[in-house]
């Protein structure tokens, strides 16, 4: 009488092994949940942007009521008037459409003396300084209408240089130092930009409608990759459960 084969069995998980698996799964899942849920949150937001850019612009009051009681005033459209003091223009140091060049920042001065920094648009490296560009120096009472941008707590990252004032080149937007370099009162300086439109300047130049909304939306790629990490841990601890040891009976 032949003797029935027993079947092989199956690899243990020690108990140690089992709950680190856990953790791991648990982590991998609350990863890939939280990229979800701020994959949402930014859908949100671009929708919001998209949303405030193409509303009709308010006036400038509005906007410094918003600011002033810490509202969010990224991105709305606003509308301005005053006077360019072309000769206190600041040069942001920006690409555009693949061209080096400069933003140029100038103080709009406004009917109650104080001043709004207006990022009036791109100029090729070629044209920094305004005697390369005197036809789109500005004179008299002049209308802006762009987006209002808040000024930043600091310097974006240790990466980024110094401002050259010297040079007036400026690598990070510091309102306060554009402000001061040019012997402008903190006090009477709006605390926000407005980045002018697309109205075309004379002989084209600055160009207006620069901003650029640089709001990168991986979340659904790094939840795909949390989640996957966590469908490859389960399939490794299933294959080491269901295969047999070695040495087993044949």
């Amino acid at each position: 009488m032949t003797d029935i084969e027993s079947p092989a069995p199956r690899r243990k998980l020690p108990v140690f092994t089992g709950i680190i698996v856990l953790i791991a799964l648990a982590i991998l899942i609350s990863l890939g949940t939280w990229q979800v849920e701020r994959l949402h949150w930014k859908e949100g937001l671009l929708a919001d942007i998209a949303e405030r850019r193409a509303a009709a612009p308010v006036p400038l009051a509005d906007i410094e009521a918003m600011a002033a009681q810490g509202g969010d005033i990224e991105y709305r459209m606003v509308t301005a008037t005053g006077r360019y003091i072309n000769n206190k223009e600041r040069h942001f140091f920006a690409t555009w459409r693949g061209q080096t060049g400069y933003y140029i920042y100038t103080p709009l001065q406004l009917a109650d003396e104080r001043y709004l920094f207006v990022n009036r648009g791109f100029v090729p490296y070629e044209n920094k300084e305004p005697e390369m560009r005197m036809q789109g120096q500005l004179t008299g009472q002049q209308t802006v209408t762009g987006l209002a941008r808040a000024k930043l707590p600091g310097k974006p990252s240790w990466v980024v240089p110094d401002n050259d004032v010297a040079k007036n080149i400026f690598y990070w937007k510091d309102l306060d130092l554009m402000a001061s370099s040019v012997d402008l009162d903190k006090a009477s300086v709006l605390p926000f930009f407005v980045d002018a439109d697309s109205t075309l300047n004379p002989k084209g130049l600055p160009i207006g409608g620069v901003t650029q909304v640089d709001l990168p939306n991986d979340h659904l790629q790094y939840a795909f990759t949390w989640y996957g990490l966590a469908v490859v841990l389960i399939v490794v601890v299933a294959i080491s459960w269901f295969r047999p040891r070695k040495g087993a009976a044949q």
